[in-house]
């Protein structure tokens, strides 16, 4: 009895010492497996280049807000960039790279959006910009978008009537204005059209100039010039971003005043600008993105207006431009760089 006892007692304590070392080694396996979780993808489709200054400025504040969110390229999402630079071919492959690489969400500004929604209506896409998504069929309200994609404005088409009624504020003497804009857009036609509306009450005579390549643009410009009291409005695209630098020599060469639709054409040496924040835009997309990679859908996120528009005057270029800008403009304005 007593030996039957002693048995029963060690068999206990080694099968007891057994489970415990099971278990012991079981449990790092568990918390590795709780500590891993799964990668999540987000592809990225930029319309400018890659080395474009202002899109680094919009996807670093994008990836700080994300972080901030919870969410670190590398660790617990993977980002993948694709760069259009405002060329047809390279969006069309691209978009098709992107949904090959089956990521949760896509980030698609302005041109880029209506590519990846060519190419894809099943993944979910937030735009931290786009103009006229409902006019351009992109989708159905503002208020329930409906499909898979959803985001931010950039502005209404009622902004363009303010960048000639500017242009015509801070330099007077101008009465010929050529509107740059990209024809293969409908928003190039509709900036246009309200730019067009107004022009008579200012008295001022307004012409399209599209643009193309590089070369034909400065031909264009160049040719706008030879007449007197000209001046510029730069409208929203991808195509004009890429060929911001070139545009704003053309305008100092030619002593053309210039309005342009943001601030980071002012930044590098333009006149005048008023157009949304767009970084912002790309801090608010990134809670977008949060909300989607949680489970929620684009269908029935709103598509939000711009929180904030910026008046942003450069005074050395207006100075080279031999303009006295109105204090009347420059007490409305934003950021005045000197």
């Amino acid at each position: 009895m007593h030996l039957y006892q002693f048995n029963r007692h060690q068999f206990n304590r080694r099968a007891f010492i057994t489970l415990l070392g099971s278990t012991a080694a079981a449990w790092p396996l568990a918390a590795g497996a709780q500590q891993r979780e799964p990668m999540r993808r987000i592809g990225v489709l930029s319309p400018t280049a890659m080395d474009d200054q202002q899109d680094k400025e919009r996807l670093a504040a994008f990836q700080q807000r994300l972080q901030q969110l919870g969410w670190s390229d590398g660790h617990n999402v993977r980002i993948d960039h694709r760069f259009a630079a405002a060329d047809p071919e390279n969006y069309r492959k691209y978009a098709a790279e992107l949904v090959a690489l089956a990521p949760d969400v896509i980030l698609a500004p302005g041109t880029s959006l209506v590519h990846m929604l060519q190419a894809t209506r099943t993944i979910p896409i937030v735009f931290p910009f786009a103009a006229d998504p409902v006019g351009s069929g992109l989708i159905e309200s503002l208020s329930r978008p409906g499909g898979n994609a959803t985001g931010f404005l950039v502005f209404e088409y009622d902004l363009s009537a303010k960048w000639l009624e500017l242009l015509k504020e801070i330099a007077p003497g101008v009465t010929r204005a050529a509107v740059l804009r990209d024809p293969t857009a409908i928003t190039g036609i509709g900036q246009f059209a309200v730019i067009q509306s107004v022009a008579r009450s200012v008295g001022v005579e307004v012409s399209p100039l599209n643009l193309r390549d590089d070369s034909e643009t400065e031909r264009a410009v160049t040719a706008f010039a030879r007449s007197s009291n000209g001046g510029v409005i730069v409208t929203g695209s991808a195509l004009a971003s890429v060929q911001r630098n070139l545009i704003i020599e053309l305008a100092a060469r030619h002593k053309l005043p210039a309005v342009y639709f943001e601030r980071h054409f002012v930044a590098s040496g333009g006149l005048i600008s008023y157009g949304a924040n767009q970084v912002d835009g790309y801090r608010r997309a990134a809670a977008y993105v949060d909300r989607i990679l949680k489970g929620e859908k684009p269908a029935d996120l709103p598509v939000q207006a711009p929180t904030k528009y910026e008046l942003v005057i450069n005074l050395r270029t207006a100075k080279a431009l031999g303009l006295d800008v109105p204090t009347t403009v420059l007490a409305r304005a934003d950021e005045v760089i000197e």
